[in-house]
């Protein structure tokens, strides 16, 4: 199964931000418990090389705004490039190496860019600043073949409405890790993944 199918068949794109290297390992450990198979690490490539090793997970190195972070990225075993912009270095970056680019837009101008250059799949961030699940409808229906993850402060209870109206997947993190403890974390995520089943 490829990478785009992956992630639209599972729904949910953990993500993490952490600098903390220990907190992130950790975080991530808590996603991979409680289901999660994709997940995009904003943390230190260390964390990144570790969470490669888990079997069927597929790790996105988050923050890559230049070629040279991407290729660092991919040496330390990540699948998925994903940027906080869109940049045309980097989609002939992942064309060069194959690698599975996510790249992060705002406008639907931008995100009709992105698929003209053959983006698989398109992160629409930050989403809630942007008018939330009423705004990923309103690009979605005069553009239905973009394949949109919406990510940026998206909240649990928003993850069915945002599939419903037509997004590839959807992108969360800080709802999730925001616990107590590492049970609670697990719980949080079980019960989000078994939600969208």
């Amino acid at each position: 199964m490829n990478i785009l199918n992956g992630i639209k068949k599972e729904k949910i794109y953990g993500i993490i931000r952490e600098d903390d290297p220990q907190c992130a390992y950790e975080l991530a450990r808590a996603y991979i418990e409680g289901g999660i198979k994709f997940i995009e690490l904003n943390a230190p490539l260390e964390v990144t090389k570790k969470i490669t090793e888990f079997d069927n997970i597929t790790v996105a190195q988050g923050g890559i705004i230049t070629t040279q972070q991407a290729h660092r990225a991919i040496e330390y075993g990540a699948k998925i490039i994903a940027s906080p912009i869109f940049q045309t270095n980097l989609v002939r970056f992942a064309s060069c190496y194959e690698a599975f680019l996510i790249p992060s837009v705002t406008t639907p101008n931008e995100a009709y860019n992105a698929w003209r250059n053959r983006m698989p799949l398109i992160k629409i961030y930050p989403v809630a600043e942007m008018g939330g699940v009423e705004y990923i409808k309103d690009m979605v229906k005069p553009m239905p073949f973009l394949n949109l993850l919406p990510c940026g402060f998206v909240k649990i209870d928003e993850i069915k409405d945002y599939l419903k109206v037509g997004a590839a997947a959807v992108g969360i993190g800080r709802e999730l890790y925001n616990k107590d403890n590492y049970k609670e974390i697990v719980k949080t995520v079980r019960d989000v993944v078994e939600m969208v089943r």
